[in-house]
């Protein structure tokens, strides 16, 4: 079976380091064994491979902004939307969430409903009935931090879920190509871990970090979305090579 491949855009907090990287926690919450995934730093510039080498494609969360459009990042953005379009398994969590949309067509910018961040409730959509990541989950909690938002999801893509402050919690383009906001990969120590380093900033906007780590929970709904995509994209990859 092919491995995945995990582009990683980012790192985590100095002080949550410890744990490993993005890339990391996102394959354990995955339940992926080290040998089945492969890492590109495309944070560092690292040349993007072929992508039809890989059973799927999953990118990280970053600290960086959409917006800015960064180098590695357009560079990146491009070569998810010929991913996309070759029906190649995409999952992309936060700043990959929003990166996808932008790639394919999707606009990106700050949340006007300000920061979200904690344990929150997500609803699904009627639409996410008859998808194969978030049907039957109805409401579920998921642990959240992000600034940008995507405003406006990309034309054709079906929404799957959203929160009080956020209406694309989630979107599926295409057969195969998915976004959550959220981070399904993070524990509750990791979400607790956030809140404090924001702290200072959540109190400048009004909010008490104190009353957020007191909501923190664990979101093992969440965390199914991204075993599910794993599943899928064994399958599509399974189908594809019978073919």
């Amino acid at each position: 079976m092919k491995p995945f491949l995990i582009l990683e855009t980012g790192r985590p907090l100095p002080q949550l380091r410890r744990h490993g990287g993005f890339g990391h926690w996102i394959r354990v919450a995955a339940g992926l064994h080290a040998r089945d995934v492969r890492h590109c730093h495309v944070l560092d510039g690292e040349a993007l491979p072929d992508a039809a080498d890989y059973a799927g494609v999953l990118v990280t969360g970053s600290g960086a902004m959409v917006t800015e459009r960064l180098d590695w990042s357009e560079r990146t953005a491009d070569w998810l939307r010929d991913a996309a379009h070759a029906g190649q398994p995409l999952f992309g969590i936060c700043y990959g969430h929003q990166l996808i949309a932008h790639a394919l067509g999707g606009t990106v910018d700050y949340n006007p409903r300000g920061r979200e961040m904690g344990t929150v409730p997500v609803a699904t959509s009627a639409a996410a009935a008859a998808d194969p990541l978030f049907t039957g989950l109805g409401e579920f909690d998921a642990q959240t931090t992000h600034l940008q938002t995507v405003t406006a999801p990309p034309p054709a893509a079906e929404v799957l879920a959203r929160s009080g402050r956020d209406d694309c919690q989630a979107f599926r383009w295409g057969e195969a190509a998915w976004g959550v906001q959220f981070h399904p990969e993070f524990s509750t120590h990791m979400m607790r871990g956030y809140i404090q380093a924001r702290a200072d900033a959540l109190a400048a906007e009004g909010s008490c970090h104190r009353q957020l780590l007191a909501a923190v929970k664990p979101a093992p709904l969440a965390r199914r979305v991204l075993r599910r995509f794993i599943h899928v994209a064994h399958a599509r990859a399974r189908n594809r090579k019978s073919a």
